[in-house]
């Protein structure tokens, strides 16, 4: 893997942290809201998104990631670093349906490829950035994108303003709820479809299932459990190699009184055997950690703004 290409692909990871899109995706929908496990109440929960008109949600997101390669006796070693902040800014909302933007506000990063340099940029500096990362710089503070969900978080509309959709694994911008309530111990499956190339160029699509289950509620606060999977068959490693990186397996909090998201963290652990080869191997080790900073409100935001520009 060469230092552009591995940069090339943090850079895209950066810019849709959290886009609900996978690569060339379908809007989710969630399905069902069974409950396959006893649960350990008979009281249900009604998951809903409530977002107001003015309303500012930001988030702080720490992603880590160390991807090892071996071809034949050949090694390379690549990790990247990032803590960026994102906003989603609601403009439009009612009942039914709640429109915001999505953008980056700031972020500091650090990427390593072998033995080479680290290469380090942090936004709120006056350093010109390197061209690893001149795609995120040009991003900074514009709007990636506008969606509208309703309040299952089901995507309505989107109008996309940069960026690339390629989700990467680094989860979904609003949680998919099932139009059922919901026990604890019980679960709703989300379906999806995310796009592999194949050895020969061609495009294959992979049909995803993100499982979500209620493990609990507490003071108001739900805790999620999200783990998804291939239903496709893979033949290719060289595709599984790809796949591996947009499933998401973690947990999510999510406040019910106000229907907003709280913090995610989402971990990867994978090793694939032979994807480019006999004599191939990949690792890949990540770790994503999402939360919410601040305030909701446009004050709380404001002044959010004021302490991270210290």
């Amino acid at each position: 893997m060469s230092k552009n290409q591995t940069g090339i692909g943090w850079t895209r990871a950066l810019l849709t942290a959290g886009m609900v899109c996978c690569s060339v995706a379908t809007t989710a929908v969630a399905e069902g809201g069974s409950s396959p496990e006893t649960s350990a109440t008979s009281e249900s929960y009604q998951l809903r998104h409530h977002l107001m008109p003015g309303q500012v949600l930001r988030y702080e997101v720490t992603h880590v990631a160390k991807t090892k390669t071996k071809m034949d006796k050949a090694e390379e070693t690549s990790s990247m670093h990032t803590i960026s902040v994102r906003a989603w800014e609601v403009g439009d909302s009612s009942e039914s349906k709640m429109t915001f933007q999505h953008q980056i506000e700031s972020v500091e990063m650090t990427q390593q490829n072998g033995d080479q340099e680290e290469v380090r940029w942090d936004s709120s500096s006056d350093e010109v950035p390197p061209a690893m990362f001149q795609a995120v710089a040009d991003q900074m503070g514009s709007p990636l994108a506008t969606v509208t969900i309703n309040e299952r978080g089901q995507e309505v509309h989107r109008e996309s303003h940069g960026g690339t959709k390629a989700n990467l694994g680094m989860g979904e911008l609003v949680l998919a709820f099932p139009k059922e309530p919901v026990k604890i111990g019980g679960s709703w499956a989300v379906p999806t479809e995310i796009k592999a190339r194949k050895e020969d160029g061609s495009i294959k699509p992979i049909k995803i299932r993100q499982l979500y289950t209620l493990e609990k509620v507490k003071v108001g606060v739900a805790t999620i459990r999200i783990k998804s999977e291939a239903l496709t068959p893979i033949d290719e490693e060289s595709v599984r190699a790809q796949v591996v990186q947009q499933l998401n397996n973690g947990t999510l909090r999510f406040d019910l009184d106000n229907g907003y998201l709280l913090s995610k963290e989402l971990n990867w652990d994978e090793t694939v055997v032979g994807f480019r080869g006999a004599g191939s191997m990949m690792e890949y080790r990540a770790r994503l950690n999402e939360k919410l900073i601040g305030g909701s409100s446009v004050q709380a935001a404001k002044a959010g703004r004021s302490v991270l520009s210290r």
